[in-house]
Protein backbone atom coordinates (compact mmCIF):
# COMPACT_ATOMS: atom_id res chain seq x y z
CA UNK A 1 0.00 0.00 0.00
CA UNK A 2 2.87 2.39 0.74
CA UNK A 3 3.52 2.75 -3.01
CA UNK A 4 -0.11 3.49 -3.93
CA UNK A 5 -1.53 6.96 -4.49
CA UNK A 6 -2.40 8.52 -1.13
CA UNK A 7 -5.58 10.51 -0.51
CA UNK A 8 -5.17 13.27 2.09
CA UNK A 9 -8.32 14.81 3.59
CA UNK A 10 -8.98 17.71 5.95
CA UNK A 11 -12.27 19.37 6.77
CA UNK A 12 -10.91 22.94 6.97
CA UNK A 13 -8.28 24.92 5.03
CA UNK A 14 -6.33 25.66 8.22
CA UNK A 15 -5.86 21.92 8.66
CA UNK A 16 -4.72 21.26 5.07
CA UNK A 17 -2.29 24.13 4.58
CA UNK A 18 0.66 22.42 6.31
CA UNK A 19 0.17 19.14 4.46
CA UNK A 20 -0.03 20.01 0.75
CA UNK A 21 2.81 21.33 -1.39
CA UNK A 22 0.18 22.40 -3.98
CA UNK A 23 2.62 21.52 -6.76
CA UNK A 24 0.27 19.74 -9.14
CA UNK A 25 -2.91 20.36 -11.06
CA UNK A 26 -6.27 20.83 -9.40
CA UNK A 27 -9.56 19.24 -10.42
CA UNK A 28 -12.99 20.35 -9.18
CA UNK A 29 -15.63 17.64 -8.82
CA UNK A 30 -18.95 18.26 -7.12
CA UNK A 31 -17.71 21.55 -5.74
CA UNK A 32 -14.64 19.95 -4.14
CA UNK A 33 -11.12 20.86 -5.30
CA UNK A 34 -8.76 17.89 -5.56
CA UNK A 35 -5.13 18.96 -5.86
CA UNK A 36 -2.25 16.71 -6.79
CA UNK A 37 1.07 17.02 -5.00
CA UNK A 38 3.42 15.21 -2.69
CA UNK A 39 3.78 14.64 1.03
CA UNK A 40 7.09 13.28 2.32
CA UNK A 41 8.01 12.41 -1.27
CA UNK A 42 4.85 10.37 -1.82
CA UNK A 43 2.39 11.20 -4.59
CA UNK A 44 -0.94 12.27 -3.14
CA UNK A 45 -4.27 13.94 -3.86
CA UNK A 46 -5.35 16.58 -1.32
CA UNK A 47 -8.92 17.71 -0.65
CA UNK A 48 -10.68 20.05 1.78
CA UNK A 49 -13.88 18.16 2.52
CA UNK A 50 -15.86 20.57 4.67
CA UNK A 51 -17.17 19.42 8.09
CA UNK A 52 -19.42 16.45 8.75
CA UNK A 53 -19.82 12.81 7.81
CA UNK A 54 -21.60 13.39 4.50
CA UNK A 55 -18.88 15.75 3.28
CA UNK A 56 -16.17 13.35 4.41
CA UNK A 57 -17.92 10.41 2.75
CA UNK A 58 -18.41 12.20 -0.58
CA UNK A 59 -14.78 13.29 -0.74
CA UNK A 60 -13.61 9.78 0.16
CA UNK A 61 -15.74 8.13 -2.54
CA UNK A 62 -14.34 10.50 -5.14
CA UNK A 63 -10.74 9.89 -4.03
CA UNK A 64 -11.26 6.15 -4.32
CA UNK A 65 -13.28 6.15 -7.55
CA UNK A 66 -11.96 9.04 -9.63
CA UNK A 67 -8.33 9.06 -8.48
CA UNK A 68 -7.89 5.37 -7.55
CA UNK A 69 -6.36 6.22 -4.16
CA UNK A 70 -5.75 3.08 -2.13
CA UNK A 71 -4.66 4.62 1.17
CA UNK A 72 -6.12 7.57 3.06
CA UNK A 73 -4.76 10.03 5.62
CA UNK A 74 -7.30 12.21 7.45
CA UNK A 75 -6.01 15.16 9.44
CA UNK A 76 -8.14 17.53 11.47
CA UNK A 77 -9.25 19.23 14.64
CA UNK A 78 -10.77 17.10 17.39
CA UNK A 79 -12.08 17.48 20.90
CA UNK A 80 -10.29 15.59 23.64
CA UNK A 81 -12.15 12.88 25.53
CA UNK A 82 -9.26 11.44 27.49
CA UNK A 83 -8.59 13.74 30.47
CA UNK A 84 -4.92 12.86 30.12
CA UNK A 85 -4.67 14.81 26.84
CA UNK A 86 -3.27 18.33 26.86
CA UNK A 87 -3.29 21.33 24.54
CA UNK A 88 -1.52 20.55 21.29
CA UNK A 89 -1.44 16.78 21.79
CA UNK A 90 -1.81 14.60 18.71
CA UNK A 91 -3.88 11.42 18.47
CA UNK A 92 -3.13 8.88 15.75
CA UNK A 93 -6.36 6.96 15.28
CA UNK A 94 -6.12 3.18 15.45
CA UNK A 95 -9.90 2.70 15.30
CA UNK A 96 -12.71 4.94 14.00
CA UNK A 97 -16.17 4.61 15.57
CA UNK A 98 -19.38 6.50 14.78
CA UNK A 99 -20.96 7.37 18.12
CA UNK A 100 -24.27 8.68 16.74
CA UNK A 101 -25.41 5.71 14.60
CA UNK A 102 -27.42 3.10 16.43
CA UNK A 103 -30.58 2.13 18.28
CA UNK A 104 -32.42 4.53 20.58
CA UNK A 105 -34.18 2.36 23.16
CA UNK A 106 -36.03 3.09 26.39
CA UNK A 107 -32.99 1.79 28.22
CA UNK A 108 -30.67 4.16 26.35
CA UNK A 109 -28.79 4.58 23.10
CA UNK A 110 -26.80 1.67 21.68
CA UNK A 111 -24.18 2.44 19.04
CA UNK A 112 -23.93 -0.09 16.21
CA UNK A 113 -21.88 -0.43 13.05
CA UNK A 114 -23.28 1.92 10.37
CA UNK A 115 -25.38 0.01 7.87
CA UNK A 116 -25.55 -3.18 9.94
CA UNK A 117 -28.80 -4.98 10.83
CA UNK A 118 -28.37 -6.80 14.14
CA UNK A 119 -31.86 -8.33 13.78
CA UNK A 120 -30.60 -10.14 10.68
CA UNK A 121 -27.52 -11.45 12.42
CA UNK A 122 -25.12 -8.82 11.09
CA UNK A 123 -21.98 -8.01 13.03
CA UNK A 124 -23.04 -4.88 14.90
CA UNK A 125 -20.08 -3.91 17.09
CA UNK A 126 -19.04 -0.43 15.88
CA UNK A 127 -15.57 0.43 14.66
CA UNK A 128 -13.11 0.29 11.79
CA UNK A 129 -9.80 -0.76 13.37
CA UNK A 130 -6.45 -0.62 11.63
CA UNK A 131 -4.51 -3.81 11.20
CA UNK A 132 -1.89 -4.58 13.81
CA UNK A 133 0.77 -4.58 11.10
CA UNK A 134 -0.12 -1.04 10.03
CA UNK A 135 -0.22 0.24 13.62
CA UNK A 136 3.26 -1.21 14.12
CA UNK A 137 4.52 0.62 11.03
CA UNK A 138 2.96 3.88 12.23
CA UNK A 139 4.58 3.58 15.64
CA UNK A 140 7.93 2.85 14.06
CA UNK A 141 7.55 5.82 11.70
CA UNK A 142 7.22 8.36 14.51
CA UNK A 143 9.69 6.70 16.86
CA UNK A 144 12.20 9.32 17.94
CA UNK A 145 10.16 12.30 16.67
CA UNK A 146 10.55 15.13 19.19
CA UNK A 147 8.11 18.07 19.08
CA UNK A 148 9.06 21.56 20.19
CA UNK A 149 7.39 23.21 23.21
CA UNK A 150 4.22 25.19 22.51
CA UNK A 151 4.68 28.91 21.81
CA UNK A 152 4.09 31.21 24.78
CA UNK A 153 1.18 32.94 23.03
CA UNK A 154 -0.87 29.74 23.18
CA UNK A 155 -1.30 30.30 26.90
CA UNK A 156 -0.71 26.69 27.92
CA UNK A 157 2.83 27.14 29.18
CA UNK A 158 5.88 25.74 27.46
CA UNK A 159 4.57 22.18 27.50
CA UNK A 160 5.75 19.74 24.87
CA UNK A 161 2.83 18.15 22.96
CA UNK A 162 2.62 14.38 23.18
CA UNK A 163 1.70 11.85 20.48
CA UNK A 164 -0.92 9.25 21.42
CA UNK A 165 -2.44 6.23 19.68
CA UNK A 166 -6.06 5.23 20.25
CA UNK A 167 -9.69 5.23 19.15
CA UNK A 168 -11.33 8.34 17.70
CA UNK A 169 -15.10 8.86 17.71
CA UNK A 170 -17.08 10.49 14.90
CA UNK A 171 -20.49 12.16 14.93
CA UNK A 172 -22.41 14.88 13.12
CA UNK A 173 -22.33 17.27 16.04
CA UNK A 174 -19.81 19.78 17.35
CA UNK A 175 -19.36 18.94 21.01
CA UNK A 176 -18.82 21.76 23.49
CA UNK A 177 -20.27 20.06 26.56
CA UNK A 178 -18.44 18.54 29.49
CA UNK A 179 -21.47 16.35 30.22
CA UNK A 180 -21.41 14.89 26.70
CA UNK A 181 -17.65 14.47 26.84
CA UNK A 182 -17.92 12.42 30.04
CA UNK A 183 -20.82 10.38 28.62
CA UNK A 184 -18.88 9.48 25.49
CA UNK A 185 -15.81 8.62 27.51
CA UNK A 186 -17.87 6.30 29.71
CA UNK A 187 -19.61 4.64 26.75
CA UNK A 188 -16.44 4.25 24.67
CA UNK A 189 -13.83 3.75 27.37
CA UNK A 190 -10.85 3.54 25.03
CA UNK A 191 -11.74 6.62 22.95
CA UNK A 192 -9.33 9.52 23.17
CA UNK A 193 -10.88 12.13 20.89
CA UNK A 194 -14.04 13.00 18.98
CA UNK A 195 -14.48 14.66 15.58
CA UNK A 196 -16.88 14.78 12.62
CA UNK A 197 -15.48 12.94 9.56
CA UNK A 198 -13.21 9.97 10.32
CA UNK A 199 -15.86 7.31 10.89
CA UNK A 200 -17.52 8.12 7.57
CA UNK A 201 -14.19 8.09 5.71
CA UNK A 202 -13.47 4.66 7.19
CA UNK A 203 -16.97 3.39 6.34
CA UNK A 204 -16.63 4.33 2.66
CA UNK A 205 -13.11 2.91 2.47
CA UNK A 206 -14.29 -0.39 3.97
CA UNK A 207 -17.09 -0.59 1.40
CA UNK A 208 -14.54 -0.05 -1.38
CA UNK A 209 -12.16 -2.66 -0.08
CA UNK A 210 -11.21 -4.10 3.30
CA UNK A 211 -7.52 -3.58 2.58
CA UNK A 212 -7.72 0.22 2.15
CA UNK A 213 -6.08 1.72 5.25
CA UNK A 214 -7.45 4.93 6.78
CA UNK A 215 -5.18 6.71 9.23
CA UNK A 216 -6.97 9.41 11.22
CA UNK A 217 -4.90 12.01 12.98
CA UNK A 218 -6.63 14.53 15.21
CA UNK A 219 -5.16 17.70 16.64
CA UNK A 220 -5.99 21.14 18.04
CA UNK A 221 -5.61 24.26 15.84
CA UNK A 222 -2.48 25.41 17.70
CA UNK A 223 -0.86 22.08 16.86
CA UNK A 224 -1.20 22.30 13.06
CA UNK A 225 2.55 22.63 12.62
CA UNK A 226 3.26 19.71 14.94
CA UNK A 227 0.62 17.64 13.20
CA UNK A 228 2.23 18.22 9.83
CA UNK A 229 5.52 16.85 11.18
CA UNK A 230 3.77 13.66 12.25
CA UNK A 231 1.85 13.43 8.96
CA UNK A 232 5.08 13.57 6.97
CA UNK A 233 6.41 10.68 9.02
CA UNK A 234 3.27 8.56 8.56
CA UNK A 235 2.52 9.21 4.87
CA UNK A 236 5.27 6.96 3.44
CA UNK A 237 4.22 3.89 5.45
CA UNK A 238 0.42 3.85 5.00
Amino acid sequence: MANSLLGVLSALPEELVHLSDRSGESTVIGGLAFGRGQIAGRDAVFVETGPGKVNGGVATALLLDRFDCRALLLCGVAGGLDPGLGVGDIVVGTNNLQHDFGLDRETGFVAIQPGSRPSKGDEWAPGYPLSEALVTRLRQAIDGLALDPLPEEVGAGRRVPAIHFGSILTGDVFINSETTRRRLRERFAAAQAVEMEGGAVAQIARRWGADIPVVNRAFLPVAAHYASLVAHRLAPVI
